[in-house]
């Protein structure tokens, strides 16, 4: 029994390709065609998954006809447009791949990198990202502020990546089982990654300019990514223990607060002066603010355990064990 039988029997194929589709009615068939020959050339089971996010023009038309036609097309039509990042999430909750490869559907990704994507996971990876070194974008309006952002991201997140935006990625599927996307976060979904001891890499794809349509992200989302980022921030380093970063910081106010007041008081005992002064009322706010944020990390370490508890969800991952069973 070959590889292809085996997924087959088990129910899961060895690829899923999840392509998030919005208004790309001119690029899929194209897209189609491409994906085809370069998955027909690996010789082992594939899926593909569009999922059409709330297109308003022929696209779902489009994945309709491809997916009559062919039983490896599959199509999940959401209700409305709920953006790449949850597009993404449906095509992954409905993969049935053991390596599960996201790519965009507008055509600037090359389907022929697939392959060497694969082949960098075989080599013991558990994400294989890709890098579109020669990007065919604007330089002003896309690649500038890309590169930013990538080292940005790289230098908070010690995840070092030259392009974080770059769709085009495989994964193994144990890495996303328990990954949970909302806002714009696809894009960081390496970073969760390396919080359970993914080994990633990265590789130059292929980028082509766009022949039909219109990109349908520009320096608007900037904003969205960097609040996206302080939340990854946030989750990566305080999920479980949110007291260090709510109470640390109420213990600085709260000792601005202590050396305020005793400023005051050093003032008047030694120069003399009445006691009431902006500087106390200053040493009050501190103060307040500091016993606050001390109660909030408390609220937020019970709402923490409530979660992992009530879910049964381990604050560890594991990778493998061996003789549990015997």
């Amino acid at each position: 029994m070959d590889r292809t039988d085996r997924d087959r029997e088990n129910g899961l194929k060895a690829v899923s390709v999840v392509i998030p589709i919005f208004n790309e009615e001119e690029n899929i068939s194209p897209l189609y065609q491409a994906l085809k020959a370069a998955m027909e050339g690996m010789k082992s089971a594939y899926e593909v998954i569009f999922v059409d996010d709330g297109s308003d023009d022929g696209s779902g038309e489009v994945l309709l006809r491809l997916a009559q036609g062919d039983n490896q097309i599959k199509v999940i039509q959401l209700r409305k447009n709920f953006g790449q990042t949850a597009a993404i999430a449906a095509g992954v909750d409905f993969a049935r791949g053991k390596i599960i490869v996201t790519m965009d559907g507008d055509g600037q990704n090359d389907p022929k990198d697939i392959p060497r994507l694969l082949k960098k996971l075989e080599g013991g990876y558990d994400v294989a990202s890709g890098w579109r070194k020669n990007r065919k974008d604007p330089f002003l309006s896309k690649k500038f502020p890309s590169a930013v952002a990538n080292r940005l991201i790289s230098w908070l997140t010690r995840v070092r990546l030259h392009d974080y935006g770059c769709t085009l990625k495989a994964y193994r599927r144990d890495i996303l089982k328990d990954v949970r996307l909302y806002g714009e976060m696809h894009r960081f979904i390496p970073a969760y990654a390396s919080w359970v001891g993914a080994k990633i890499t990265e590789l130059e794809v292929s980028h082509h300019p766009r022949r039909h349509g219109r990109s349908k992200y520009g320096l608007s989302r900037t904003s969205s990514i960097i609040l996206d980022l302080i939340t990854i921030l946030f989750l990566q380093r305080y999920s479980t223990k949110p007291i260090r970063l709510f109470g640390g910081a109420g213990m600085i106010l709260f000792g601005l607060g202590g050396v305020t007041g005793l400023f005051v008081l050093y003032r008047r005992l030694i120069w003399g002066g009445v006691w009431i002064s902006p500087m106390i009322l200053l040493s009050f706010l501190f103060i307040t603010m500091g016993v606050m944020f001390i109660l909030l990390g408390l609220i937020a370490e019970i709402i923490i355990r409530t979660y992992h508890e009530s879910q049964g969800k381990p604050v560890y991952a594991i990778k493998s064990t061996i003789n549990l069973n015997q």
